[in-house]
């Protein structure tokens, strides 16, 4: 699974021209975008909730999560209206890190309005990971692929990849892995309600590819 991927031609894309060309491909008619998280530490400057949570405000990271339910809503009914359908896995690993339980709580927003979220323990894939990690990736169709690049956290564009038969197999592991995937809320009730709130001590600030 993935075999192919680590020797994939791409060309390297800062974070701006990540940005452009990313919804530049997603108002062409690409029908679905699939994007697979594995990073378990990220830094999401200027997000509100993030800044918040990064500060040790939990309360008010939580607060800030739950006001953008309006703004996620439309993003999902434009995709609708566009015929794009979203889906998202995201690995988590244990312990469970501060960032992905404040993460977790953000995309439960997601889930409520409607997106398509499944999860996935890292210690099922174990057997997958024995010589790289799955790829930090978002497809677009058999259009273009992203694989998402970070400096110390902090996001710093992306390598993007059109080779249609590398799309198609990595969309193919996506697609087996999102099967095996375990529904939102199940696991956010079992594992991530319960947690009491993360202790945070100088998380650094820096950009992420926005939520």
């Amino acid at each position: 699974m993935f075999d192919s991927f680590p020797g994939g031609a791409s060309e390297r894309l800062d974070r701006p021209s990540y940005h452009a060309d990313l919804g530049r491909i997603y108002s062409s008619g690409i029908g679905f975008l699939n994007k697979l998280e594995r990073g378990q530490h990220f830094r999401e400057r200027g997000f509100p909730s993030w800044e918040a949570f990064a500060g040790g405000d939990w309360d008010r990271a939580l607060a800030l999560a739950a006001e953008r339910r309006e703004d996620y809503a439309e993003e999902l009914r434009r995709a609708t209206q566009s015929g794009v359908r979203h889906r998202r896995l995201r690995v988590v690993e244990f312990p469970v890190t501060p960032y992905v339980q404040w993460e977790l709580h953000v995309l439960r927003v997601r889930v409520d309005v409607g997106d398509d979220i499944r999860i996935l323990d890292a210690r099922d894939i174990a057997h997958i990971e024995q010589t790289r990690p799955v790829p930090e990736v978002v497809i677009l169709g058999d259009a273009v692929m992203y694989e998402v690049v970070y400096d110390d956290g902090n996001a710093d564009g992306a390598n993007r990849y059109t080779d249609r038969s590398l799309i198609r197999e990595t969309n193919t592991g996506f697609d087996a892995l999102y099967e095996r995937g375990e529904e939102f809320h199940v696991f956010f009730d079992r594992e991530i309600a319960p947690l009491a709130a993360p202790q945070v001590t100088g998380a650094s600030r820096g950009p992420r590819a926005s939520r």
